[in-house]
């Protein structure tokens, strides 16, 4: 795993991160020998109109990176998972800038961070309903979190038109209301600099659009959905709890 300490990690979502300490790059043990496979265990809770949120957060320029993405692009076609794949910056003074990464999603994996109480925000990790947290170079340990997850849980049901997304009345905490698109076509980089160099990576299910709707604090709302920024994209919802919460409730359009 690659960590990045940011000096108090407050920087506005636009601002590039300051770096000033590098892991070695050389990936764990446990992760050195990932295994990818589609025949995973089945979360029993779990189905389309509630999938378990696994949310990757990586870099092109990072070399521990790809067993995390391959583990997550062979589970992104799941229809019980909503597998999003966040393009991180902080990697992009090393020598490649990763054609899909932005600042917002920095930022998501900086909420995730301060929420935890973590002073340092690192590639690859993986991070299961908001909650639990992983490398994600190890195709089984993701596979066991996944099941022992299941559906986000104690979340407002939400159902979602070309439109809008409308709500249910609910009890819980004020939670952030996400619109979130990406790609769910197979996508093919070309790695031309930095760690990752000479590589062609396959990317799946690459969020291009992260919108946040509003706030919901327990009655009924709808909410309208700003037009996707290009064509081709799925349209997913989540429900988290505050800044960097566990995720209560998510659907796919």
């Amino acid at each position: 795993m690659k960590t990045f300490i940011s000096v108090r990690a407050m920087l506005a979502p636009v601002a590039p991160l300051l770096l000033v300490a590098c892991g070695s790059g050389t990936p764990a043990a446990s992760d050195a020998a990932p295994r990818v496979s589609a025949a995973v265990t089945t979360p029993s809770t779990a189905s389309a109109a509630a999938p378990v949120v696994v949310e990757l957060f990586q870099s092109q320029g990072c070399s521990s990176c790809p067993p995390a993405n391959a583990n997550v692009n062979a589970i992104a076609g799941r229809a019980d998972v909503l597998a999003l794949s966040f393009g991180v910056t902080y990697w992009d003074q090393l020598g490649w800038t990763d054609s899909f990464a932005k600042p917002a999603y920095t930022a998501r994996q900086w909420d995730y961070a301060r929420h935890a109480k973590r002073g340092q925000v690192a590639t690859p990790q993986v991070i299961v309903n908001g909650d639990r947290t992983i490398v994600g170079s190890n195709a089984g340990q993701l596979d066991r979190e996944i099941a022992a997850a299941g559906s986000p849980k104690g979340g407002p049901s939400l159902s979602i038109d070309a439109a809008s997304v409308k709500v249910a009345a609910g009890k819980g905490a004020p939670s952030q209301v996400w619109l979130v698109r990406y790609d769910p076509a197979e996508r093919q980089v070309a790695i031309r600099a930095g760690e990752n160099g000479g590589r062609t990576l396959p990317h799946r299910n690459v969020v291009r659009q992260l919108v946040r709707l509003g706030e919901w604090n327990g009655p009924a709302a709808t909410y309208r959905l700003p037009p996707p920024g290009q064509r081709g994209l799925k349209t997913a919802i989540l429900v988290q709890r505050g800044i960097g919460g566990p995720i209560t409730a998510a659907r796919k359009a």
